[in-house]
């Protein structure tokens, strides 16, 4: 064989072998690559504030292109379900919606990843501390309705329980709640505050001028780690049959007594996210923090009137929780971006 030849098959070789480690780098890339994604931004804090730390991991460590997207429980989860977006919902209570959720997970539509709050959420209805002091009676919600006296209406007419903004589904648990222990033949209406704000407020407010309150909260929340509050218990078992086919729900024509469930609060995605955003998805696996940071968190957003992005660089450039939930490469361009 001539040296032409030689040469010849050599560059053919090299050109071969180049082209399969391309083709290798190639489908690395796309496995690792993020690409463009959507993220519900919902509307309370913590979920607010979860939503801009997706936000900045996912674009400085990943790559990804993210764009922020309003949202809120029921229109969230029902646009994940009917038309796979947002592909991201941060801090989702599903069980407001776990029955659909459940199916479309069974058929890998979308899929549960963290669990946000390592120590779980907590709903139910609330008083004052100091309420419950003056009054050591008042231990479940039967025995606070049978006071209507300490719970005044804004409008000064009878008493009040406060319940959840519209589009939240606690609304709806609430209000069949409220029939259910015959709240308003005791002498309460029910009250909507408008949004998350106005109901943080109302507590707010109560507190200030020493006045008796009575109504739906959560934790973990700022409100709760300033101002103390007793969560009442509803004095009956907890009938998960019963939550999930009427308490829970906007048609339920005969509500029962029943207590508050568990609450679940996950991160929920979509199959295409989980199947495209490659490295994105190991991290939004891990990404769960306990209320205390939570409660901490949000306490120094309200404090210093600061948005949801605000409270997230805070979070990522004075807390190492986050170090966990990626590799050293996207820790590394975290925090030079930070």
């Amino acid at each position: 064989m001539n040296i032409s030849k030689k040469l010849m098959i050599s560059g053919i070789l090299f050109l071969g072998i180049a082209l399969g480690f391309a083709g290798c780098s190639e489908q690395k890339v796309a496995q690792t690559e993020c690409g463009a994604i959507t993220v519900a931004e919902m509307n309370w804090a913590s979920a607010e504030m979860l939503a801009h730390i997706d936000k900045v991991v996912l674009e400085n460590g990943y790559g990804c292109e993210v764009e922020l997207v309003p949202g809120s429980t029921m229109p969230t989860a029902t646009s994940m379900m009917e038309k796979g977006e947002p592909d991201v919902a941060p801090e989702l209570w599903i069980n407001a919606v776990r029955i659909a959720l459940d199916a479309a997970t069974a058929e890998g539509r979308l899929h549960y990843a963290a669990e946000v709050f390592s120590d779980t959420g907590e709903e139910g209805w609330w008083i004052p501390q100091y309420i419950a002091d003056a009054n050591p009676d008042i231990q479940t919600v039967e025995d606070a309705l049978n006071r209507p006296d300490l719970f005044p209406h804004p409008e000064g007419d009878g008493a009040a329980l406060y319940t959840c903004p519209s589009g939240w589904n606690c609304q709806l648990s609430t209000n069949n709640l409220f029939k259910a222990f015959g709240a308003e033949a005791k002498g309460f209406r029910l009250v909507d505050p408008g949004s998350g704000a106005g109901l943080s407020g109302a507590i707010s407010k109560a507190y200030d001028q020493g006045e008796g309150w009575m109504g739906y909260y959560w934790a973990p929340t700022a409100i709760l780690g300033k101002y103390p509050m007793k969560k009442l218990s509803f004095d009956v078992p907890h009938d998960n049959d019963e939550w999930n086919t009427c308490t829970s729900q906007e048609d339920c024509a005969d509500p029962q007594k029943n207590s508050w469930v568990v609450s679940s609060v996950y991160t929920v995605v979509t199959d295409r996210f989980k199947q495209e955003a490659g490295v994105g998805m190991d991290y939004i696996v891990k990404r769960a923090l306990p209320n205390s940071t939570i409660n901490a968190l949000l306490a120094w957003k309200e404090d210093n009137q600061a948005t949801g992005a605000d409270a997230a660089m805070h979070f990522l450039s004075n807390y190492s929780e986050w170090h966990d939930w990626v590799d050293g490469s996207a820790k590394a361009k975290i925090e030079s971006a930070l």
